[in-house]
């Protein structure tokens, strides 16, 4: 069956080693949203850093932002649908945290913006001005992904600790090379909002293909009909993946494209 919606993750997957899409990439996407095959980036990125990479897909359509917390449309600019974490239940989960993994420090993606404790520094250069302060006072009820880093633990070790500890009360998941914890509210992945999305456009499971290559990706892969986890892939992916395409140094989702669609 040839699928009526393409769902990409970007970081390690659509984008090379560098961070850009290529122009063989950029065809491809291009290529099948002529066709009439909606093409939806599905990030663990905020939208803050999205602005570069809305014209690989024609600067229109949607996306879906920190792991399943919002879908944005692309060509208004604005917050489709935002999915928030409970501020009480963030507060229980720092608490914990702290107490069972000392050194650890959080940050909020907001639809708005990005907020940070003082101790939190991530790998990224954030613009000057961001909020900063205690957690309890810049949550707010806008935050729709919950942050935390420890700078000494493995980021494996760290997420199955937490998740022994917290999983039951927000979704955490990691997709990075250090120890950062992403977590949004119960019930809310990348499946969960890529499910919703396609069932507002009358697209089934069995229609969709997905590539993903970090476990974030993890429950994506598994509800798509199609799923291929990149040649890099973390081994989570590959063990739920139905292939395995090139990896993202070689144009693999293009390439996968190009065969799907005879592009």
């Amino acid at each position: 069956m040839t699928p009526k919606l393409v769902a990409t993750d970007l970081d390690g997957t659509l984008l090379d080693p560098a961070g850009q899409v290529s122009d063989r990439t950029r065809a491809a996407l291009l290529a099948v949203e002529a066709l009439g095959v909606p093409v939806v980036f599905v990030t663990g990125r905020p939208i803050r850093w999205m602005d570069d990479l809305w014209a690989d897909v024609g600067g229109h359509g949607l996306a879906i932002c920190s792991n399943g917390g919002i879908v944005y449309d692309v060509s208004s600019h604005t917050v489709r649908n935002a999915l928030t974490v409970p501020r009480d239940t963030a507060m229980q989960v720092a608490q914990t945290l702290r107490k069972a993994v000392p050194g650890t420090f959080f940050a909020l993606e907001k639809t708005g913006g990005f907020a940070r404790e003082e101790g939190f520094m991530g790998r990224h250069r954030e613009p000057l001005g961001i909020e900063t302060g205690p957690l309890e006072s810049i949550f707010d009820d806008t935050v729709v992904k919950l942050l935390a880093i420890h700078h000494e633990i493995g980021p494996e070790t760290y997420w199955r600790r937490a998740q022994e500890m917290i999983g039951t009360q927000l979704e955490v998941t990691w997709s990075s090379s250090f120890s950062l914890l992403e977590m949004s509210a119960r019930g809310v992945t990348k499946a969960t909002t890529l499910a919703r999305l396609c069932a507002d456009l009358g697209i089934g499971p069995e229609e969709v293909v997905a590539f993903g290559d970090m476990p974030n990706d993890v429950p994506m892969l598994e509800w798509a009909g199609s799923s291929y986890a990149m040649a890099n892939a973390h081994a989570s992916l590959q063990a739920v993946a139905d292939h395995v395409a090139p990896g993202n140094d070689v144009d693999g989702v293009a390439a996968t494209l190009e065969q799907l669609f005879d592009l």
